[in-house]
């Protein structure tokens, strides 16, 4: 047998951002080259994301429009940060303070659903790659939620907006190795936590697109509801340099080159028929597709490469203009959805993140 989720719960902040706050945000921190650019308002026009719920919102983003500090937020301009923004230090203060909650409030809901007490967890699975705190996210889900002081713990960090992809593949070994096993998976993001501050078209684009999120599964071996059948990784081949994702002084630093949707809509297809063929399926075969939106562009690419009807796009398309991008915790808000509606399966889940690396699962 493989994993098969029994609960998926999401959670978001309470502040939201339309597009027309992103513009108007966007004016205000940029780098003061481009405040007044004619380029900024379609970037923000034409993201595809209507809203977007972020932890840096309500008082702070007041603040950050009327010109005034009331919040003391590091996140506000002043002189000393002007075109830079927080220190990295100051970012995860942030990520300390915010992921933990908003973590433990998804995996809280999918637990219910589950109907598992939450000391039944053995394993636990973290995913993220938007902060780094020790203890972190795994030690607020052990107190927080009451599991079990003997869970193993397991942390999949840094790997980028298919860490989900990743995380259900730790999941589903540990799965398949221990019928007994119990397994909880989080991932949470607080993308908004790197702003980026500064000119550069790419960073600045990326601004008006990615969200603050979490998403958890809880599942076995064992189940009759959606169950993971098999993943798969493809490195596209002179690919390191278009999306990448560093540790920089001023937040982590977003490369993301316009070739990007170019590789996925070239490399795609070629890999992906010979994965499911080997799965004992073809792309007809598919009856859904959970496709992570990196962007407009990036969903576009997916949809050409592989020849698929709007409808098979319509779940990642709402997600993303209901929640923005959330980084790993995207797909399974997707996966929740399709749930939800009752898509049909098999169910393809694609994921893209640095390097630049596709990932597939396979859901049944």
């Amino acid at each position: 047998m493989s994993f098969a989720i029994h609960g998926l719960g999401t959670a978001h902040p309470p502040a939201a951002l339309t597009t027309s706050d992103g513009l108007a945000l966007a004016r205000k921190m940029a780098g003061p080259d481009v405040r007044t650019s004619t380029w900024l308002g379609p970037v923000y026009a034409n993201s595809g994301a209507n809203r977007r719920y972020q932890v840096i919102g309500g008082a702070v983003v007041r603040d950050i429009l009327e010109g005034t500090n009331e919040s003391g937020s590091p996140f506000v301009p002043t002189a000393a940060n002007d075109g830079v923004g927080p220190t990295t230090a100051e970012r995860m203060a942030l990520y300390s303070a915010e992921a933990p909650p908003l973590a433990v409030r998804a995996s809280a809901a999918a637990l219910e659903e589950s109907h598992f007490a939450p000391e039944s967890i053995t394993h636990l699975v973290t995913v993220s790659c938007t902060g780094f705190a020790a203890p972190g996210v795994d030690f607020a889900l052990v107190s927080e939620l009451g599991l079990a002081p003997t869970v193993q713990r397991t942390h999949v960090g840094f790997m980028g907006c298919h860490g989900a992809l990743n995380g259900l593949r730790v999941a589903n070994a540990f799965a398949s190795a221990d019928r007994a096993a119990r397994v909880l998976l989080c991932a949470v993001e607080l993308c908004s936590l790197h702003y980026y501050y500064g000119s550069a078209a790419d960073k600045l684009i990326a601004n008006a697109i990615f969200a603050d999120g979490a998403a958890a599964v809880v599942g076995t071996n064992e189940g009759t509801g959606w169950r993971l059948a098999a993943s798969g990784s493809c490195l596209i081949p002179d690919s390191a340099a278009d999306m990448a994702w560093t540790v920089g002084d001023r937040g982590f630093e977003m490369t993301l080159s316009r070739r990007v949707p170019a590789l996925i809509a070239r490399h795609l297809r070629p890999w992906l028929e010979v994965w499911l063929r080997d799965n004992g399926l073809s792309l007809e075969a598919v009856g859904s597709w959970a496709i992570h939106p990196g962007g407009p562009k990036i969903v576009s690419a997916a949809q050409e490469a592989l020849a698929l009807p709007e409808s098979a796009l319509a779940a990642s398309r709402g997600v993303f203009a209901e929640y923005g991008n959330m980084s790993s915790a995207t797909v399974l808000f997707i996966l929740n959805r399709l749930r939800a509606e009752g898509a049909p399966r098999p169910c393809v889940a694609l994921g893209f993140g640095p390097g630049l690396v596709a990932e597939v699962a396979l859901f049944v």
